[in-house]
């Protein structure tokens, strides 16, 4: 019969002396905890193929959680998704390809992509475009159907003919 502590068959929880439990890239404070992928991916602006990507492109492995990496490695992780031009990344990968005033292909991150869709919106406002005039007016942009949702304001049922 076995006579083990509790002790004995929980694996020890020592962390590394220089382990990291905030990551701050990006003026965001990402968990150390995480996977690398799952770390970056939750910055706006980057999914998880993406940051995926990313780590192959860096020669970092995906299963290391973020707070494990090396303060050299780390600092290149936040120099390259700083950088917003990402080199060898495919174009379809990014999320403001062909940018109104320069003409490239970058990728934003953060508070900057927030500011640039707010800009996007304003200029189609500004234009009176279809869908700035929509932006305007609070309804659906898209081409979905308006008749039965996306109802605000007081009158939220059927309204019946009055005979």
């Amino acid at each position: 019969m076995l006579n083990l502590r509790i002790g004995e068959l929980m694996p020890e929880n020592k962390e590394k002396e220089d382990f990291q439990y905030i990551v701050r890239i990006a003026s965001m404070d990402l968990k150390g905890e995480r996977d690398v992928v799952l770390a970056l991916s939750d910055l706006k602006g980057v999914g998880i193929r993406l940051a995926e990507t990313l780590t192959k492109k860096l020669n970092i492995d995906e299963k290391m959680r973020l707070g494990d990496l090396d303060e050299e490695t780390t600092q290149k992780i936040k120099d390259y998704i700083e950088s917003e031009e990402f080199e060898g990344i495919p174009r379809w990968m990014l999320n403001n390809r062909s940018e109104p005033v320069s003409g490239k292909d970058v990728n934003l991150v953060g508070q900057d992509l927030n500011v640039q869709i707010q800009d996007n919106i304003n200029a189609m406002k500004k234009i009176r475009s279809y869908r700035g005039i929509r932006h305007e007016t609070k309804h659906k942009v898209r081409g979905q159907r308006t008749r039965s949702n996306g109802r605000k304001g007081l009158t939220v049922g059927v309204q019946r003919k009055k005979e």
